[in-house]
């Protein structure tokens, strides 16, 4: 009973630590921020972090395939998730990134940008708390809206899920590039219903789960991911979209 009361008495405290904290000026104000604070994070403890950091170009030359960087390597093996949307977009959500200990806190993904658009990136310590990384990017318009370039290609159905890429060395770490054939069709053309990769994950040599995602449609069709890893070893990443089509890779 004492330690079940010490550890309630340290959630609390930790808790309460959360919710004393000052979440500092917004660095790209918008008047949307307080909307996604509730509907996103659910109003919980926040600061805005700039150790978290949201690269992207300045302006959105393809708006239908947008590079985007997420880097909250800073905060190390404290990550626990990582919650990354466009403000403007009619669909803002981006991904639900749940990295492990052998994964490190970095993703780099391609998405649509309809307009020009406050970019987030919430990453949650284990301690509760979400760090607020930010970026502005200037689009001309039109890339969640634009039709699929995929589906112009004749015999796209044969390549669906197939996963491109490769592995990379870099000291202690190794990067996984990675792409997945799919049109990731967001139900906002006429007549085109969502279609899209909603699902992945990444696994280690003895299926030990290495990161979780969740994709949503503002993602590019033919998603680029790329991974930081830590140690040897093969890995594995299953795929499933919404329609409930699998794909699985193996990446030596």
């Amino acid at each position: 009973m004492k330690r079940l009361a010490c550890w309630l008495l340290a959630c609390s405290l930790s808790t309460m630590a959360a919710a004393a904290v000052e979440p500092g000026q917004d660095p790209v104000p918008s008047v949307m921020w307080a909307f996604y604070h509730k509907q996103l994070l659910g109003e919980a403890a926040f600061v805005f972090d700039e150790r978290v950091r949201v690269l992207a170009p300045p302006f959105a030359e393809d708006a239908r395939q947008v590079p985007l960087e997420i880097d909250a390597r800073a905060f190390g093996a404290d990550v626990v998730r990582v919650l990354a949307w466009a403000e403007l977009n009619p669909l803002p959500k981006i991904v639900d990134f749940q990295p492990t200990e052998r994964v490190q806190p970095w993703l780099s993904i391609r998405i649509r940008i309809e307009q020009a658009t406050p970019l987030r990136a919430a990453v949650q310590t284990r301690d509760g708390l979400w760090h607020v990384g930010s970026a502005l990017i200037d689009a001309a318009g039109g890339g969640c809206t634009a039709p699929s370039v995929v589906r112009t290609q004749p015999g796209w159905e044969e390549h669906l899920g197939e996963v491109l890429g490769g592995r990379y060395p870099r000291g202690e770490t190794s990067r996984l590039r990675l792409q997945v054939a799919h049109p990731m069709d967001n139900g906002l053309v006429s007549g085109i219903p969502e279609f899209f990769i909603n699902q992945a994950q990444l696994l280690g040599a003895d299926d030990h789960v290495l990161a979780r995602l969740e994709l949503f449609p503002a993602v590019s069709e033919n998603p680029n991911l790329g991974f930081d890893i830590r140690g040897p070893g093969p890995v594995r990443l299953l795929l499933r979209d919404n329609s409930g089509n699998a794909f699985e890779a193996a990446i030596p």
